[in-house]
């Protein structure tokens, strides 16, 4: 008995050491690589210091590092599996949010456990992700196309979008719904129903518009014209446009930003560090940096299209996806191409729930790349 017992303890051990061996360590190295470039703008913005920000961000990274392989090592049928559990415990921590989140500049979007300041709607955008992978792989191709189909994963999506906007934070809600209407693409939904939807979201405008804040509102009027009011909402965006023009093509060096160390620039260590990033390595730095994720992109979509079930293929795209959302709305918020929403550049702004949210999301793509030869059916049975 004692003799099974080594022996199926050593198959668990070797098991687990074969799936060690088939993490994909060149997209591991490439994340760490892009968190070193986060720790450098962060030493910089606080003036060549390690605090407040550039240590806690070390640790942070090193942490979310140890999920992410933690994640990767659990079997792909377990996410499917608990999908809609992690969907559920992430939109009753929205509503817990409602209740008795923590205020910050003016939005209530966070709980405050002690260690950390956890800001759910940051999770909500993986468990989405999560959860209309699992309900599509459960539809029949066939299926996709009839309108009762398309019902709860519609509400999967709108209820924590309205919940979110009510925070408010129209970035991430945003968020939420074009990395859900990716999926939606992706599972084979025909775009005319998309036009439909477009369409009757543009009729709707003039209502929305009653419903948003008064600085939402203003951030809109900035976006169209920010030096209408140069001292005030379009403050921001015009020092963020100055230090990237000023940092030219190869910068002013490192820790020389003019704009940031004489605190012109604002949240250089979160929604602005990009532009800081610009301002000290200029278009070259702004471009290696694009070129980095760039390839971070490439891997995922290499990943979901090796994986051959459907579940893996839909989450692998879906949090590629939600990562390229992350980049595109931040660098064009900088520079002035999207009106100024809060949402993190990854792996480089200052933050610890979007680190960990971003790190436990590649995780998922890692177990999806581990177990990429797994079969499931289309209803979610596992095919030997």
């Amino acid at each position: 008995m004692s003799m099974e017992r080594t022996l199926d303890s050593s198959r668990e051990r070797r098991s687990i050491f074969d799936k060690l061996l088939s993490v994909n360590w060149g997209l591991v190295l490439l994340l760490a690589l892009l968190a070193c470039v986060g720790f450098a703008m962060l030493y910089s913005a606080a003036n060549g210091s390690w605090q407040p920000w550039a240590a806690k961000q070390m640790i942070r990274f090193s942490i979310a590092l140890l999920l992410m392989i933690g994640v990767a090592l659990v079997d792909i049928r377990v996410w499917l599996r608990a999908a809609y559990i992690i969907y559920l415990v992430a939109l009753l921590l929205l509503i817990a949010v409602e209740l008795r989140g923590a205020i910050g500049m003016g939005a209530q979007r966070w709980i405050d456990l002690g260690v950390i300041q956890l800001q759910p709607s940051e999770l909500m955008k993986v468990a989405v992700v999560l959860a209309l992978a699992r309900y599509f792989n459960g539809v029949p191709i066939e299926e996709i196309g009839r309108p009762v189909k398309l019902v709860a994963p519609l509400l999967l999506v709108m209820v924590p979008a309205v919940l979110v906007l009510k925070q408010p934070d129209l970035g991430t809600a945003l968020m939420l719904v074009m990395g859900g209407g990716a999926i939606f693409f992706l599972a084979g939904v025909r775009l005319w129903k998309f036009a439909v939807v477009l369409g009757a979201g543009a009729a709707l405008v003039p209502i929305a518009w009653r419903f948003l804040r008064d600085y939402q509102k203003k951030r809109i009027y900035t976006f169209l014209d920010p030096e209408n009011d140069p001292l005030g909402a379009g403050y921001h965006i015009l020092q963020s446009k100055i230090a990237l023009g000023s940092g030219g093509i190869f910068g002013k060096g490192f820790l020389l930003g003019t704009q940031s160390h004489l605190s012109f620039l604002p949240e250089r260590q979160t929604d602005f560090i990009f532009t800081m990033l610009a301002e000290e390595w200029g278009l070259v730095g702004g471009l290696v940096l694009i070129g980095l994720y760039s390839l971070v992109f490439i891997y995922g979509y290499a990943i979901a299209l090796l994986s051959r079930n459907h579940f893996g293929r839909l989450l692998a795209f879906g949090i590629t996806i939600n990562f390229f959302l992350y980049v595109f709305i931040n660098t064009a918020m900088v520079m002035g191409l999207i009106p100024v929403v809060g949402v993190p550049l990854p792996l480089i702004s200052y933050g610890g729930t979007a680190m960990l949210t971003v790190m436990f999301g590649f995780g998922l793509m890692m177990s999806v790349y581990i177990h990429r030869d797994v079969r499931i059916g289309r209803r979610g049975e596992v095919d030997l």
